[in-house]
This record gives structure tokens, C-alpha cells and sequence, in this order.
């Protein structure tokens, strides 16, 4: 019924590109907050402290049987095409619930099924995009390596052309969100060693391809249950018509990838301030000292409108932002990279700072883990290193400015 109403909303806005209406756009996030507190919110506690999804329900089903995984998609390609400020909402409300499973909902349905909606021909688009929109097939993308972090395009991963004109895969990749569990990546790999970042291609990764595997699952500070693993490749053959893009064009993939992605995931931190306010108003009327509620007291009502204020201040930005890339139709704007790398660095920062004044704001009840603000602060700090550190952002941004004005 969910999927149903929601295509009915993406179908009623005509082309993916159109602007949110604001009444729409509310509905959906009505309806999006709805099905997280049901079917996200009551298995966040024990996704953190068991490091893994539920066993027992399959939540990548359930996000596709709502219709989230394919926001972004065009219709006829199997998608809603509701655009960015409506996955903008689904990755914050899903973050409120659980910012672990936005995650790797994000990683899912940004960095890989958006990509792929993205670049992928119409033959490549139609084998991999159905399973991954319905959630029986998991996604991830796959870019950093263990030498190679920010500085993104030194990375070492080969992809040699061999003489039947496939691609064999050599090398390591870090950090793959979803790693473990995706049956669909997209992995850069290095196609001209000599050329820099103008030797990059991107590459389609079937799971159970021969010479393709994943190492240890890495046990995180903050964001457990969303899997991140080494990847693995020993002389995996990759046919040729698995190459997204172009070949030696995988940097253009990457690097516009990169700003959606910032984009989408600056609503992470979004979500988590927000369930950070969930915890802390209740809290503040209920906790009595000195014979009244201590939201009474001035020290404590001034946190509460630092908590607002960084919330209010990043979600006017990242969906202003939204909206102006719904806009766009696709045009290429220059100050996109600026503007993308702006959201996430507000509102990541934001976030952890938000979650330190719940603690605070809880005292010695924010330091135990009956509560869960401490989970909050370990999955907020993930926000100011992946996707761009906190100090890759501030180099976009002011690399940028300073070419605006030369």
C-alpha cells in the first residue's frame, strides 16, 4: 500500500527533475517517519549492540517494498523519480529511527542504485536496477583503498585489458560499506596507471565473480550493524560490458557521484540531531531537581535551543540545496561541489556537537547505555569521515570560493 501511494506521488509530479511541493514533500515524510518507528526503530538498540541487521526480519525487503530504494530513479527505469529532497527526507527519517541502517540504505540506494540510474546503459540498467529498487539484491560502492583515503585518486587497484578485451581486476579496496552483504558494487579501479585520475574506470561487481572476495568485517566505533570490509581482488575477470561509463572516464563518474552523495548523506546527521531532541524533551519535563523539571532551568534551555538551532540551521541548507539540484534538471552547476561539501560539513559537525549536549543535557543517564545518546554521539562522528573528511570539505570549499573571485 505504501509503494503504491508513493508511486502514485511520483507519478502525479511528472519528471523527476520537477521542485518538491512543500505539502507533498511533508506527506511523504509523514508517511516515510511512520514506517521507520514501526519497522526500524524497535531493532536500532540491538543492531548496536550486536554489531548485525535483525536475523529475523529483512530489512532491505521492507525499504523496497515501501518504494525508498529507487527515489531518485526515472520511471522508466524502474524508479519513483521523486528527486533529491525526497531521498534527502527518506536517508533523515530512517537516520532518526537508526542511523546505522541509513547508512547502509544510503550506500544503497545513493552510491550504487543512483549511479548506476545515473551512468548505466539501458542493458546494464535493466539486469542490476529491478532487484536492487525491490531490495532482493544489496549494493555497495567501493572507492577507498588502504592507501589511498582522501587522496582518492592515487589509488592502486589495476584493471588490466586483456586480449579478449575484458578487464582484469587487481588489488584492494577499504572501508565498502554493505561490503559484506552486497550482491551489486561499483568499484574504480585504475585502467591507465600513468594517467592519474584520467586513468580511472568504474567497474560493475557481481558477487561470486571468480577472484572477488571480501576480508574481515570491520568492528566500528559507532554505525554497527552497517557492515564495512576490505574487498579483495586476485586476477578477477570483469567482462567488458560491465564497465560504467566510459573507460578512462571513471573519474567524472566518481567526482559527481561524490557531490549527490555528500548531499543525500548530509541528511544522516539530520536524523540523528533530530532523535537526539526525541530523547531530550521528554527528559527535561521528567527530570526533576531543586523541586522543578530541569528544562525549567535557563543553563538547560539554552542547550535546547543550541540543539534546535544547529538542526534548524543544517536542514534549511542541505534541502535548499536538494531542491535547487531538482531543479536543475540535470544542467551542470559549478558550484555544486562547494555547495554539497557545505551541507554534509555543517551538518555533520552539528550533529556531534548535538549529541555531546544530549549527554550532557542527561547527565549521568547519558553515560550509560539504557539511553541511547551515546549511540547517538558514535554514530554522528562517522559523519565527519566518511564521504570526505571534515577537512576535505573545508579544501573544496575554499579551493572553490578562491576561484570564484579570481
Amino acid at each position: 500500500a505504501a509503494l503504491g501511494s508513493l508511486a502514485a506521488l511520483g507519478g502525479s509530479r511528472g519528471v523527476a527533475s520537477a521542485a518538491a511541493d512543500d505539502d507533498e514533500l511533508e506527506a511523504f515524510r509523514e508517511q516515510v517517519r511512520a514506517f521507520a518507528a514501526s519497522e526500524v526503530a524497535p531493532h536500532a538498540a540491538a543492531i548496536d549492540e550486536g554489531n548485525s541487521f535483525p536475523k529475523e526480519v529483512n530489512l532491505w525487503a521492507k525499504l523496497g517494498e515501501f518504494g525508498l530504494h529507487g527515489l531518485t530513479v526515472p520511471e522508466e527505469k524502474g524508479g519513483l523519480g521523486l528527486g533529491y529532497a525526497y531521498h534527502c527526507v527518506a536517508m533523515e527519517e530512517i537516520s532518526r529511527a537508526s542511523a546505522s541502517v541509513a547508512l547502509s540504505y544510503g550506500a544503497h540506494s545513493n552510491l550504487c542504485i543512483n549511479q548506476l540510474a545515473r551512468h548505466a546503459t539501458a542493458a546494464q540498467a535493466e539486469t542490476y536496477l529491478p532487484k536492487l529498487i525491490s531490495g532482493e539484491h544489496v549494493g555497495a560502492l567501493a572507492m577507498s583503498e588502504p592507501g589511498s583515503g582522501s587522496d582518492v585518486v592515487s589509488m592502486r587497484c589495476q584493471a588490466r585489458e586483456d586480449s579478449d578485451g575484458n578487464f582484469v581486476l587487481n588489488g584492494n579496496k577499504m572501508w565498502c560499506t554493505n561490503g559484506t552483504v552486497a550482491d551489486t558494487l561499483v568499484v574504480y579501479a585504475k585502467t591507465d596507471m600513468a594517467a592519474h585520475q584520467r586513468g580511472i574506470t568504474a567497474f560493475i561487481i557481481e558477487k561470486g565473480m571468480k577472484g572477488f572476495a571480501t576480508a574481515q568485517k570491520l568492528d566500528k566505533l559507532g554505525m554497527r550493524g552497517s557492515d564495512t570490509c576490505e574487498l579483495v581482488f586476485e586476477d578477477c575477470v570483469v567482462p567488458r560490458e560491465n564497465v560504467l561509463g566510459e573507460v578512462n572516464k571513471g573519474v567524472y563518474v566518481l567526482m559527481s557521484g561524490l557531490d549527490l552523495e555528500r548531499l543525500v548523506l548530509s541528511a544522516g546527521p539530520l536524523g540523528i540531531m533530530q532523535a537526539t531532541l526525541d530523547v531530550v524533551m521528554p527528559y527535561v519535563h521528567e527530570r526533576k531537581q531543586f523541586g522543578k523539571s530541569i528544562g525549567q532551568f535557563q543553563l538547560i534551555q539554552g542547550k535546547i535551543a543550541d540543539i534546535y538551532t544547529k538542526l534548524a540551521s543544517a536542514r534549511a541548507l542541505t534541502y535548499s540545496t536538494a531542491r535547487r539540484i531538482d531543479n536543475l534538471s540535470g544542467k551542470i552547476d559549478r558550484h555544486l561541489a562547494k555547495d554539497c561539501a557545505s551541507c554534509i560539513l555543517l551538518a555533520a559537525e552539528n550533529a556531534t556537537q548535538v549529541a555531546l549536549d544530549g549527554i550532557q543535557i542527561l547527565g549521568g543517564n547519558g553515560y550509560i547505555n539504557e539511553y541511547p545518546t551515546g549511540r547517538l554521539l558514535r554514530d554522528a562522528k562517522l559523519y565527519e569521515i566518511g564521504a570526505g573528511t571534515s577537512e576535505i570539505r573545508r579544501l573544496i570549499i575554499g579551493r572553490d570560493l578562491f576561484a570564484e573571485y579570481e
